[in-house]
């Protein structure tokens, strides 16, 4: 096992080393597994927490828009906790916390207790999360050890989704909505529990909380994610949706203001002055959009259209947590020898090859000839994906701001899944309203007494005739979907840059003292250009002992 510095205890034996390396690594893949999980496993148990809750179907998204939102808009400030006070400590806290929530949720009697502990459960993920991303830079050493270990935790990440809708539907057809929440209380206590045997706390860097930035931050990200949400189901012109967007911009301005000036900032805003790190950020945010995206709508659509019920709906996902598994594996093996640039382009090309082959999605699409092609391809570029991804977001970074590094990249994807899902949401809506106004003269002209009956009392086209809207719809947002990736293959190919160094450091060439692109001088501050243009063009050697 290793220490904050990611250097090997002297006096541990290799094989005992290994062994532990392995169980904080399981430890830290648990907690991110059971925190990404929770944002899809509720998905399939929303109609029966409806009727239990008596939600309207208004306020029945807010069961997701409660957690997604407090997870995305409180990430960055719990990557900095983390830098404070311990990642360990911090780390045990966020479980716990996320913990207490899920079970006040399973035993919510009201609406509204529901909404509070999924907020809750949402600050719990927010504050675990970037610290379990931030422990495997300070736990395991740069180069092929640390490759694996973000393998693993990028898998886990990029699966939790698929593999939260396979559990949903089981804990629901097999026992009751409740479990989809209580089934993280033995799990994250079993984590608090192994977590101080297995990881070592770091050291604690001493600075003061940026609580005005955290505060301008949060709000804003909170207000520009219920402004895109709000816009899909009241439309752009609602006054309550300009009126957040408004807010946010104004919010997230005055938070880069304070972020310029500050000594010590929640986000040092010289990250983003490197290309790669920027160019990074971007594709996270367009490929969690459509990711986030593929799992919605395809959700819908193997249940409405294609009626499978919650299990088998579940059972249909699965291959694509496998193939992500492959995709990961595969390119933290072949990382240190092609570097991640070719991974990135990759794997952005085969995520919008997937989700254009979804575009031809009607209702005659059958799953084993129209879904699961595509599933595979749009999984084995995401689990190349988000190795690279990770890796280049943190590489660099000095150990004082890990938690701050690691923090963006987590609020991109959760803030990018939910910004994206809206615009789809949009679309899939413009779209369903046009085939709508197609349909609905066959509608009429076909329908039976009861049908029409049943239509006056809801306004919605029942099969076959709403299923034609369904897919319409769901065709469209993938058309966006795939722009998404598009747009991330792009970046990928223009702007990230692969150094010599980068390289050095994949193949475990750096050192703890080595000055390295991107990571900041022992005083804080950002290096010399001449120390970073000598770090560019070749790997240093080791210090003399």
């Amino acid at each position: 096992m290793t220490g904050s510095h990611a250097t090997p205890a002297p006096t541990a034996p290799s094989g005992r080393r290994s062994r532990g390396s392995g169980m904080a690594l399981l430890v830290i893949a648990s907690c991110q597994l059971m925190v990404v999980l929770d944002i899809t496993i509720v998905n399939i148990a929303l109609p029966h927490m409806q009727r239990s809750l008596g939600f309207s179907t208004e306020n029945l998204s807010w069961v997701v828009n409660a957690y997604t939102l407090t997870f995305g808009g409180l990430l960055l400030l719990g990557g900095r906790l983390g830098d404070i006070l311990g990642r360990r400590r911090v780390f045990v806290f966020g479980v716990l916390l996320f913990v207490l929530a899920s079970l006040l949720g399973g035993l919510s009697q009201e609406s509204w207790q529901l909404l509070a502990a999924r907020s809750l459960q949402g600050v719990g993920g927010a504050i675990a999360s970037p610290t379990a991303l931030s422990l495997i830079t300070t736990t395991f050493r740069e180069g092929p050890e640390r490759n694996r270990a973000f393998g693993v935790f990028a898998a886990v990440s990029a699966g939790g989704s698929a593999i939260g809708l396979l559990a949903g539907g089981m804990l629901v057809e097999w026992l009751d909505w409740r479990w989809v929440l209580f089934v993280n209380v033995p799990i994250g206590l079993l984590i608090a529990f192994a977590t101080p045997r297995y990881i070592r706390e770091s050291e604690r860097h001493p600075g003061h909380f940026d609580i005005v930035g955290a505060l301008t931050s949060t709000a804003g990200m909170v207000l520009l994610v219920y402004g895109f949400i709000r816009a899909s189901e009241d439309g752009w012109s609602d006054a309550l949706t300009l009126g957040a967007f408004a807010a946010a911009v104004v919010l997230l301005a005055l938070f880069l203001f304070i972020e310029s000036r500050s000594r010590q900032p929640i986000t040092p805003l010289w990250m983003f002055r490197d290309r790669n790190r920027a160019g990074t950020y971007a594709m996270m945010l367009s490929l969690a959009a459509a990711m986030f995206g593929m799992f919605f709508f395809l959700t819908l659509f193997v249940q409405n259209v294609l009626e499978f019920s919650p299990l088998r709906a579940g059972l249909a996902f699965l291959p694509v947590s496998v193939i992500i598994a492959v995709g990961a594996g595969l390119a933290s093996q072949l990382l240190p020898r092609w570097g991640p640039k070719p991974f990135m382009v990759t794997g952005a090309l085969l995520a919008a090859i997937g989700l254009g082959w979804l575009t031809m999605t009607d209702v005659h699409s059958t799953y084993l000839g129209s879904i699961l092609g595509p599933m595979l391809v749009f999984g084995l570029g995401m689990g190349m994906q988000f190795v690279s991804l990770t890796l280049m977001a943190v590489s660099g970074v000095a150990p004082r701001e890990a938690g701050a590094a690691s923090g963006v990249l987590n609020a991109t994807q959760q803030v990018g899944g939910s910004l994206g899902l809206s615009i789809l949401v949009t679309m899939f809506g413009t779209a369903s309203r046009h085939e709508a106004t197609d349909q609905l003269p066959r509608f009429l002209e076909q329908a039976t007494p009861a049908q029409l009956l049943e239509f006056r009392r809801t306004g919605e086209l029942p099969p076959p005739w709403g299923n034609e809207v369904l897919a319409a719809g769901v065709s469209s947002a993938f058309v966006v979907a795939a722009c998404f990736a598009v747009f991330a293959a792009l970046v990928a190919l223009l702007v990230i840059q692969v150094r010599a160094s980068d390289l050095a450091r994949l193949q475990g060439g750096a050192t703890p003292g080595e000055t390295v692109p991107g990571a900041l001088a022992p005083d804080g501050t950002e290096p010399e250009p001449a120390v970073r243009e000598a770090a560019d063009d070749t790997p240093r050697p080791p210090p003399e002992q």
